[in-house]
């Protein structure tokens, strides 16, 4: 398929885009982590680079869809935290907390989000003074269709990146959650 005079292959859902051999991606994110402690960090920088843009490009590209859909990519954050939480709820504090705001701009967030239906609150059976965010069936029905609606112009972008873009990426996001693909 050409998009653009591009030539893009066309994935179906789960199909994998690029294959990262894990033992040259360790070599990479101990390269850029000896990197970061010498006076010349470029390499480290590099990946840096990598990650940002990668994450900057998929980000911008989720916050457009969301603000075509309606919602404020802030709201949509707070909706995908609640959602994917491991409970899947929250609290106020916890969403505060998981998008880096106050707990009175979460409060306020949380707010616009149950008047317009997308989260409701219920109370903790065993501690009436703890209240949880769940996602209500229009919440989630919103969240899958950014999701759908975005997922081919995300497939679009990362097909364009060559294996070093992809693994300067992973090296660096590798670093920051601190993981290595060495065996214990």
């Amino acid at each position: 398929m050409a998009v653009g005079g591009a030539s893009v292959v066309s994935r179906r859902e789960g199909e994998i885009a690029h294959i990262v051999d894990a033992a040259r991606l360790e070599r990479r994110r101990e390269k850029a982590v000896k990197a970061r402690a010498t006076s010349d960090r470029q390499t480290y920088f590099q990946g840096v680079a990598e990650a940002r843009y990668l994450l900057r490009k998929v980000f911008r590209l989720i916050e457009e869809e969301a603000k075509r859909t309606g919602i404020d990519p802030l709201a949509h954050q707070a909706l995908i935290q609640i959602y994917g939480s491991e409970r899947g709820a929250l609290r106020v504090k916890e969403v505060a907390e998981r998008l880096d705001i106050t707990p009175a701009f979460s409060s306020s967030l949380v707010k616009h989000l149950v008047a317009k239906g997308y989260v409701a609150r219920s109370h903790d059976t065993g501690d009436a003074r703890v209240t949880w965010l769940r996602m209500t069936a229009k919440g989630r029905a919103l969240l899958h269709r950014i999701d759908e609606e975005v997922q081919v112009h995300v497939d679009y972008f990362t097909s364009g990146l060559d294996a070093e873009q992809t693994e300067a990426a992973f090296s660096v996001l590798m670093f920051y959650a601190g993981v290595s693909l060495k065996k214990a």
